[in-house]
């Protein structure tokens, strides 16, 4: 049984997704911190990421700045943090959030809710942002 991201990645749950390569996929976080939080996830199910290989690690950063400065572009923000915690799903992944202050990467504080329509809205937004070719 696979973690929840790799049913996103197998397209067996919907994900919000705003970037995607042959080992690598981006989509949004369903419990945003801010409008454009989005996850950065090895294809390969590891749980912890200082435990995959060399290799991968490098690709995924790569991966994940690609994502980013795709996000900077179209969600107004002062940078993009990044965050790794690895506790809440067994599944390795980078937190990239636009804030403006260190408190809007606060994890205690209230997740923001958006429809459907305005997750699809918000991806289709940053998917169109992302250079994948960098």
């Amino acid at each position: 049984m696979g973690s929840i991201f790799t049913k996103i990645i197998n397209r067996e749950i919907k994900g919000y997704i705003v970037a995607e390569d042959s080992n690598h996929i981006a989509f949004l976080d369903i419990n945003p911190l801010k409008e454009g939080h989005t996850l950065v996830v090895p294809k390969k199910e590891e749980d912890y990421i200082l435990r995959i290989e060399d290799e991968e690690y490098k690709s995924l950063w790569l991966f994940a700045k690609k994502v980013g400065l795709g996000i900077e572009k179209v969600i107004k923000c002062e940078r993009i943090g990044i965050v790794v915690i690895g506790l809440e799903v067994p599944h390795t992944h980078i937190h990239l959030i636009p804030i403006e202050d260190i408190g809007d990467i606060d994890f205690k504080r209230k997740k923001l809710k958006y429809s459907d329509d305005e997750f699809e809205a918000i991806a289709n937004k940053i998917r169109e942002a992302i250079d994948l070719t960098l």
